[in-house]
């Protein structure tokens, strides 16, 4: 995989561009067999249920190194989840477990993700089932997640707290 490290969130300024590809992610695909509702916007973050898990809620945000990241709820299986997609990690074989590691501003996770494409864009899904890893995402401010080949992306958690407590609400909503 190649290394990113520009981990900026787009701005609303590159909103045509996060349109393109929330589009492109958001059609029904491998793993997702419904379109993503939009539900709001928080802390910079778009607040998204997905009817084909179970109608979780998720944030979800797209940063200048070309990844969509995705965090939230699978009602299915009653666990959370961390996503994220980039055109540029071709290598990824589908439905493959990969080891991977978590720095959040430094302290390290690690966790085993499984290789996936959403619309033909490759991806690693990460399920977790503890409500402080969460939370520990949420109360951080940079994520970088590493596998065996060296670090795959570098992103600013910025406004993720926010965004998570809004990805509640609307998970009371919709519950």
């Amino acid at each position: 995989m190649l290394e990113y490290n520009t981990g900026e969130k787009i701005t609303k300024n590159s909103k045509a561009i996060f349109a393109v590809v929330a589009v492109a992610l958001t059609s029904a695909g491998p793993s997702a067999a419904q379109s993503l509702e939009y539900w709001g916007e928080a802390g910079g973050w778009d607040v998204l249920v997905d009817p084909s898990l179970g109608d979780g809620c998720l944030i979800q945000a797209a940063y200048q190194d070309g990844s969509i990241v995705r965090i939230g709820f699978d009602l299915n299986v009653t666990e959370g989840y961390l996503t994220a997609f980039n055109e540029a990690w071709g290598d990824i074989e589908e439905g493959a477990s990969y080891d991977v590691t978590f720095a959040l501003d430094g302290e390290i996770y690690d966790g085993t993700a499984t290789g996936m494409y959403l619309e033909g864009v490759p991806g690693a899904d990460i399920y977790f089932d503890s409500e402080d890893f969460l939370w520990d995402i949420a109360a951080r401010q940079t994520m970088e997640l590493s596998n065996a080949n060296g670090v795959v992306m570098t992103i600013d958690l910025g406004g993720t707290m926010v965004g998570l407590e809004a990805a509640l609400e609307c998970q009371d909503e919709n519950s």
